[in-house]
């Protein structure tokens, strides 16, 4: 497994896009993506030669993010990609006794491709995916594929 993006929790993403374009060099990779299944708007921002950014923030009233936010804006999850299925590696990862907080489902930001959430203790969220679907392209850097 490699680290494919790192996610950063948000009260505001439209807030928060010019500030880490600003302060790091990153622009925007896809438009707002509402995943209805975690209750949260996401956004991906890229740079070249470096890992992808996703931004989330509460889509509704109700999301489990709002809770986590009350603790402040940071650090949210690493997602790893696989080579295997997401389902096979949640598998593994289960028997090395890592906790699942979201088994594999639908993740519209990924084109609804499987993700999986894992919890790996040190304070430390994993997304799990095996794909490099993104919804909602936008001019991104190397987006060959897509187009």
């Amino acid at each position: 497994m490699n680290i494919d993006h790192i996610c950063i929790a948000v009260r505001s993403i439209d807030r928060a896009i010019p500030r880490i374009a600003d302060m790091f060099g990153y622009t925007q990779k896809t438009n707002k993506i509402t995943n209805t299944r975690q209750k949260v708007n996401v956004v991906f921002l890229e740079k070249q030669e470096s890992l992808d950014i996703k931004l989330i923030e509460p889509s509704s009233p109700d999301s489990p993010l709002i809770e986590s936010l009350k603790k402040g804006e940071g650090l949210h999850h690493i997602c790893f990609k696989t080579d295997k299925s997401v389902s096979l590696e949640l598998d593994l990862l289960k028997q090395k006794g890592l906790r699942v907080l979201a088994d594999a489902e639908k993740g519209e930001a990924f084109d609804d491709e499987l993700i999986a959430f894992i919890y790996a203790g040190f304070g430390l969220n994993i997304e799990l995916i095996d794909t490099d679907k993104r919804r909602g392209l936008i001019n991104t850097l190397n987006n060959d594929e897509y187009n």
